[in-house]
């Protein structure tokens, strides 16, 4: 798993001021908690760029169950499949964990743009083939790894990604169900796990939040 790569930013290479361009000719979109910004399967006529907060990217089931692809935080980008010409549906649905602000452009406004600036293409390319990566380093770790040790991987590279650097380590405000999705463990396990990092000073669990005094000792356990 990629722990310490940072994710590919839509603006990568731009100048200063291709950079405030192109973020003015977005729309600023505010979305509260628990609301829906896109819907699995409808059509994809929006690029998102999180500019503030976190959201779930998640598909639900035939049986109504929840599989969590991503935690999306600020920078992430979404929605890339608008930068093509052939008409394609979002493959899951994103709903803000807490107050969210992103930065939207319409289907054609970004084609428009992607065209004037080619590097906008080339970082979309670079941000799927990261989203790739790391699913494919998932898939892996559900044939190579432990539990345990999936958990631990997770937990690393969210403290890189979405952790708060604070005195005395990294905080993550993630809880215990979303994170055994992102692990793919079960509550139950990942749970016992926290509590057995927790005893051993690893880290200090609260009510949806993780801190985690030497993220990289989650390893070694």
């Amino acid at each position: 798993m990629r722990e310490n790569v940072e994710m590919p930013s839509l603006f990568a290479g731009l100048t200063s001021e291709q950079t405030k361009l192109i973020i003015q000719s977005a729309e600023i979109r505010k979305v509260l908690a628990t609301d829906t910004i896109v819907n699995a399967g409808s059509s994809a006529t929006e690029l998102f760029h999180l500019s503030q907060g976190t959201a779930k990217y998640f598909r639900v089931t035939r049986g109504g169950d929840e599989v969590l692809l991503w935690w999306l935080s600020r920078g992430d980008t979404f929605g890339i499949g608008t930068l093509l010409t052939e008409e394609l549906q979002y493959i899951a649905t994103a709903e803000a964990v807490d107050n969210c602000e992103l930065l939207v452009w319409k289907k054609d406004q970004i084609r428009q743009l992607a065209d004037r600036y080619p590097l906008l293409t080339e970082n979309a390319l670079h941000i799927v083939l990261y989203y790739l990566a790391a699913y494919a380093d998932r898939v892996v770790g559900l044939i190579t790894e432990t539990a345990e040790e999936r958990l631990a991987r997770t937990l690393l590279q969210l403290s890189y990604r979405v952790g708060s650097v604070q005195s005395g380590g990294v905080e993550l405000a993630i809880t215990n169900e979303a994170l055994s999705r992102l692990a793919n463990v079960s509550p139950f396990t990942a749970s016992r796990q926290l509590k057995k990092w927790h005893r051993a000073g690893v880290i200090n669990k609260s009510r949806k939040k993780i801190h985690l005094a030497s993220p990289e000792s989650l390893l070694l356990d």
